[in-house]
C-alpha cells in the first residue's frame, strides 16, 4: 500500500498537519494545500497525480463542492473524500452525486481517517 499519493486540502492548518501525521507513518506520500486554488495548482502541475484527495467542504475562495467538480474534470479517476464539520444529508448526497467517494465528519480520530483512506484506496475503480 505504501507509495500512494494523497492530497489534503483544508483551510485549517491543524487538519492538514493532523492528516499528514496520521497518514505518513502508514506509508503514504502526503501533500497539503490550504485552499482549493492551491489544491488545483498541485493537481494540474505536470506529472502530479494523486491516488486520493481529502478536501474540506467549507473553505474560502473555492468551496469543497466546486473543488470536487474541478478535480473530476482535471483528474477523472481521482478518489475524493469530503471532510467537514457541517454534516448534513443534503451535502453528503450532493458530494456523492458530484463524484465524491465518501464523506466524513470532523472531528475524526486517526484510526477513523486511516480506515476511510484504506477503504477508498482498496476499492475498485468505478
Amino acid at each position: 500500500m505504501s507509495g500512494k499519493r494523497i492530497l489534503v486540502v483544508d483551510d485549517e492548518e491543524i487538519i492538514r498537519v493532523s492528516c499528514r501525521k496520521c497518514l505518513k507513518p502508514e506509508g503514504y506520500e502526503v501533500d497539503a494545500a490550504s485552499n482549493g486554488i492551491e489544491g488545483m495548482e498541485l493537481i494540474t502541475r505536470s506529472g502530479n497525480s494523486y491516488d486520493l484527495i481529502l478536501t474540506d467542504l467549507k473553505m474560502p475562495d473555492m468551496d469543497g463542492m466546486e473543488f470536487l467538480a474541478r478535480v473530476k474534470e482535471a483528474q477523472p479517476g481521482a478518489k475524493v473524500i469530503m471532510i467537514t464539520g457541517y454534516n448534513t444529508v443534503e451535502y453528503a448526497v450532493k458530494a456523492i452525486k458530484l463524484g465524491a467517494y465518501n464523506y466524513i465528519e470532523k472531528p475524526f480520530t486517526p484510526d477513523f481517517l486511516i480506515t476511510a483512506v484504506k477503504e477508498a484506496l482498496e476499492a475498485p475503480e468505478c
